[in-house]
């Protein structure tokens, strides 16, 4: 394939409308490959290399890539495979044909959303500590909480392998000696969110993460898996398409 794709058929493809659409949107200017916006209808790409964006948002062209969402149960180990026989995400995506990785990792006692693909630059990216992705976790907790621990969350508190804070802190519900608490924060360190909180002395119970950046968990039943939407992709792109 010397020549490249025409543009709009890959725009089709990728589901971004018929072929009359994707011709209309080239020509309003709305198209850009490789950082250049294109207007002519003759344009050939490579959908291999080629990185494409429509209305300043970043298409997914290529047909190999997979981004999937997956509501990771409490019990799940974040790995692919397990020596000791434990069940493991790997398990879950055993029927798939593509060699998949999860970005990040969720401890075993935790659940709720974990993004699984094999596209590994996207992964490093996410992962990636410049980027700062930001993550919301639920925590059942041991109640109440007063307006203090919030405070002193966002504030930064001082855990054993340095300071930590939280982005954003909130009480969610909170009934007699139990509450629910929303926590969001860009940290990666292993177990943040349980030494956060009980650091500030609400250990936590239960914890489920409900949101990486654009991606959201919803009502997806545990144990499943769905494809990324086009705007969570290109969401999650916009937060990581720069220099590392």
């Amino acid at each position: 394939m010397p020549d490249g794709i025409r543009l709009q058929k890959v725009l089709a493809s990728a589901g971004i409308g018929s072929r009359r659409t994707c011709e209309q949107l080239i020509a309003e200017g709305r198209v850009s490959v490789n950082g250049q916006v294109v207007d002519a209808m003759g344009t050939r790409v490579d959908p291999a290399t080629a990185i494409i964006h429509v209305d300043g948002a970043r298409i997914n062209v290529r047909d190999d890539l997979v981004y999937l969402a997956l509501n990771k149960p409490r019990g799940v180990l974040s790995a692919m495979s397990d020596s000791r026989g434990r069940p493991t995400v790997g398990d879950l995506v055993a029927d798939r044909p593509e060699r998949l990785f999860h970005v990040g990792r969720l401890d075993g006692d935790s659940e709720g959303l974990l993004l699984l693909t094999n596209d590994g630059d996207l992964a490093h990216r996410l992962m990636h500590p410049t980027f700062g992705v930001a993550k919301t976790y639920l925590a059942t907790v041991p109640g109440p909480v007063p307006k203090e621990v919030g405070r002193r969350l966002r504030a930064g508190v001082t855990l054993e392998d340095g300071p930590a804070q939280v982005d954003r802190f909130r009480v969610v519900q909170s009934h007699e000696a139990r509450a629910i608490v929303e926590v969001v924060l860009h940290e990666g360190r292993n177990h943040i969110v349980r030494r956060l909180l009980a650091e500030v002395g609400h250990p936590v119970e239960r914890l489920v993460r409900t949101a990486i950046g654009p991606v959201q968990l919803g009502g997806q039943r545990a144990g499943t898996m769905r494809e990324l939407t086009r705007t969570e992709l290109a969401g999650l792109h916009h937060l990581v398409d720069k220099p590392v």
